[in-house]
């Protein structure tokens, strides 16, 4: 709950003062009830490929 939201505009916004926020502006409180886990750059893959080799392959083609 003290991590930064990842969608607040300065950056510094926790996700308690985000609930806290949202629940003022809707007028009930808010509960979290499960979330998921992401990590900056997972499920990127990096493709690694000899550009001469694509060249080649492209003439021969």
């Amino acid at each position: 709950m003290e991590q930064a939201y990842v969608k607040a505009e300065d950056g510094k916004q926790t996700v308690a003062k985000y609930l806290q926020q949202v629940s003022k502006e809707v007028g009930a409180d808010i509960k979290i009830t499960g979330f998921v886990r992401f990590e900056t750059g997972e499920g990127l893959e990096k493709k690694s490929e000899d550009f001469a080799a694509e060249v080649a392959a492209q003439m021969n083609a």
